[in-house]
C-alpha cells in the first residue's frame, strides 16, 4: 500500500454518502487497512448508479473529446465494469495520451488484487488479494509475466501490505491471524466512512514457501503499512502503539524501533526513496477541536474517518516534514523515481469527491505536477521496477465486473 493503503477508494471523500454505497467503501482501504469483499443490495445497487451517472456528466465537461464509448466508462469508479481503453493494436490497454507508458499487460484476471510490488531482483511480485476460497485480502506471489502465482500467506485471517525482503527468500506482511483465523468484522458505516484500523493486526517474516519464521512485532496497537529500504535494513511502517496513528522505522530483523512522526492524526503509507534519504508517506491532520474529538473517538474503537489526505515528505530520520502536495480530494500511494528526485502516486484532485484516481508525477519540492494515466475510473499503486524500466500499477481498466481491481505492468519511457 505504495506503502499499504485501502484498496478500493470509492467515495474517498465524500463519507456521509459512502454509507448507503454498495461495496465500494472498501477498496482504497486495502493499502495497509484492508478491506475488500462485495455484497450489496436493490438500493445500494440503485445508489451506485446514481453516482456513477453524476461522475459520468462531469466527465463530459472535462473530457469532450473523448469519443463516447470511453466516455461512458471512464469515470464509473468502481461500482461498475471498467473502463474500456481504446489502445491501439499493438498496444491495446495503454491509453495513447499515456506517454511514459509502453507495452501495458495485465497480469491478474478478476476478483480484488492490490499493493504489488517488486522482489528486489526484479522478477517477482507480492500482492494482496481477496479470491476463492479465502473470505479476505491474502497475500500472494507471482512472476512478473504473471505465472506461477501462488499464496504466501496463511489463508486465515486477514492479510495487507506483504514486501520483499533482499534476498528474495524472505517477505513481510501483517496479518490478524492470530487473534482469529475468521476474516475480522468490517467497520460500522453508521459512523460515515471509515477504515478499520485493526489492532489484531501485527507485522510477520516468513519464508516465501508461506512459514512463518518469527513475529516482528508484539502490539499493543496495529502495527501494518510496512516497506522497506532499498538495502534491506530498514522497515518503515504504522503503528497506532503510542495512542496515534504514526510513522515508524526499525531494523530488519524488528529491532531498534524509533517514532517518527508526532502530530495527531493519520500518518500511513510510507515508502523509503531509493538512496535512503527520505520518506514520503501520505497524511490527514484533524484541526478543529471537533475534528480532533472525533479522530480520537474513532481510533479507541480502532477506527479511523478520513477527509482530504495528501502526500507528505520528510527526512529517513524524521527530520523536516513537510506537505508535498496540497492539491485537494485525496492523493495517496505515493511511491518514488528511481532517481529519489520525483515521486510517482494517484490522486482524484481533478475529480474530488470521486472513484477516479489517476497515476501523476510531481518533484520532490512539489513542483512540476504531470498526469501519467488518462484511461480512467482507478488507477493506483505505482511502484518502478529496481532497474527503473518498468512499473507496476494497479487498475480497473478493462474490468469486466464492479470492484473488480487487476495487476498491470508496463515498460517506463523517460
Amino acid at each position: 500500500m505504495v506503502g499499504c493503503v485501502p484498496a478500493r477508494p470509492d467515495l474517498l471523500i465524500h463519507s456521509q454518502r459512502v454509507e448507503n454505497q454498495a461495496r465500494p467503501q472498501d477498496i482504497i482501504h486495502r493499502m495497509g487497512l484492508g478491506q475488500v469483499g462485495s455484497g450489496g443490495n436493490a438500493h445500494d445497487y440503485r445508489n451506485a448508479r446514481v453516482a456513477a451517472l453524476a461522475a459520468i456528466l462531469a466527465a463530459c465537461a472535462f473530457f469532450p473529446f473523448w469519443n463516447s464509448a470511453q466516455e461512458r466508462t471512464a469515470t464509473s469508479g468502481l461500482g461498475g465494469p471498467g473502463p474500456v481503453v481504446n489502445g491501439t493494436p499493438d498496444d491495446p490497454l495503454r491509453d495513447p495520451r499515456e506517454k511514459h507508458l509502453r507495452h501495458v499487460r495485465q497480469l491478474t484476471f478478476g476478483g480484488q488484487n492490490a499493493e504489488a510490488y517488486f522482489s528486489y531482483d526484479g522478477k517477482r511480485l507480492i500482492f494482496m488479494s481477496t479470491r476463492a476460497p479465502y473470505g479476505c485480502d491474502q497475500i500472494f506471489i507471482m512472476n512478473t509475466d504473471g505465472s506461477d502465482l501462488r499464496l504466501v500467506s496463511t489463508g486465515k485471517g486477514r492479510t495487507t501490505c506483504g514486501y520483499f525482503y533482499p534476498d528474495g527468500k524472505h517477505v513481510l506482511y501483517s496479518s490478524t491471524h492470530v487473534d482469529a483465523e475468521a476474516c475480522p468484522p468490517r467497520p460500522d458505516y453508521s459512523n460515515g466512512y471509515v477504515w478499520a484500523v485493526y489492532s489484531a493486526y501485527q507485522m510477520y517474516y516468513a519464508g516465501d514457501d508461506g512459514k512463518i519464521e518469527k513475529a516482528l512485532t508484539t502490539g499493543p496497537g496495529y502495527n501494518a503499512e510496512a516497506t522497506l529500504s532499498a538495502d534491506g535494513r530498514k522497515i518503515v511502517f504504522t503503528s497506532s502503539r503510542d495512542g496515534d496513528l504514526d510513522i515508524y522505522t526499525m531494523d530488519s530483523d524488528g529491532s531498534n524501533v524509533r517514532r517518527l512522526t508526532h502530530t495527531l492524526g493519520y500518518d500511513g503509507g510510507p515508502f523509503f526513496s531509493p538512496d535512503g534519504k527520505w520518506i514520503v508517506y501520505r497524511a490527514h491532520h484533524p484541526e478543529s477541536e471537533d475534528e480532533k474529538a472525533r479522530y480520537r473517538a474513532l481510533l479507541a474503537r480502532d477506527l479511523v474517518s478520513p477527509n482530504e489526505i495528501d502526500l507528505w515528505i520528510m527526512r529517513s530520520d524524521g527530520a523536516q516534514q513537510r506537505q508535498l502536495t496540497r492539491l485537494g480530494g485525496a492523493s495517496f500511494a505515493p511511491a518514488f523515481f528511481p532517481d529519489s528526485k520525483r515521486i510517482l502516486f494517484a490522486s482524484n484532485y481533478e475529480h474530488s469527491g470521486s472513484s477516479q484516481f489517476e497515476l501523476y508525477a510531481v518533484h520532490r519540492d512539489g513542483s512540476k505536477l504531470e498526469r501519467i494515466t488518462w484511461a480512467g475510473g482507478f488507477n493506483a499503486f505505482p511502484q518502478f521496477s529496481p532497474d527503473g524500466k518498468r512499473v507496476v500499477f494497479i487498475s480497473n481498466r478493462n474490468a469486466k465486473a464492479p470492484h473488480e481491481i487487476n495487476v498491470f505492468i508496463a515498460d517506463w519511457v523517460p
